[in-house]
């Protein structure tokens, strides 16, 4: 199963429309998932022409995208693989003991809000952020997530660059 993992679009203001390099990586993938600031739900439409669609509550996030189906915290399986995922995941001194006490059952945990791009493993669980495509803040680029699961194993994790510091690739 192929998964693109994207958080902080933050629309209008930064996703007009799914930058060319995303939707690049987006085509092909079985399913999307989404770490919260969307900020209006036409983002999760476009997104939903690429693939189904999960998607969490983020702090900037209102009663629109709720109404799409955000929620604030999910917790689901992809191919086996036991998953939650949160907009916030808090500071990053203590996360993933953070996380590994949150979600004890999940052997990975998506999560947005920083911007910054964050892959770590801790106790057997993974915590994952793709950081952000569109509003990479103090980032060199914008990025987002590409995993690759089977028979509820985490084959890989990897965060990809999809745009440049004009919003562009």
């Amino acid at each position: 199963m192929q998964v693109a993992v994207l958080s902080d679009t933050h629309a209008p203001r930064f996703w007009k429309s799914c930058p060319a390099e995303v939707a690049r990586r987006l085509a092909g993938v079985d399913e999307i998932l989404h770490a919260g600031d969307v900020c209006v739900p036409s983002v999760l439409d476009e997104l939903a022409a690429f693939a189904p669609v999960r998607v969490v509550l983020g702090n900037n996030d209102g009663a629109a995208v709720a109404r799409w189906g955000a929620e604030p915290v999910l917790e689901f399986e992809l191919a086996g693989l036991p998953v939650a995922m949160v907009h916030d995941s808090g500071p990053a001194a203590g996360r993933p003991a953070r996380l590994r006490r949150r979600f004890p059952d999940a052997r990975l945990v998506v999560f947005g809000h920083s911007h910054i791009p964050w892959h770590q493993q801790f106790e057997g669980q993974q915590s994952f952020n793709p950081g952000s495509p569109t509003d990479r803040r103090r980032q060199p680029a914008g990025t987002m997530g590409l995993l690759r699961v089977e028979d509820g194993r985490l084959l890989s994790a990897e965060i990809v660059e999809v745009t440049d510091r004009r919003g562009k690739r």
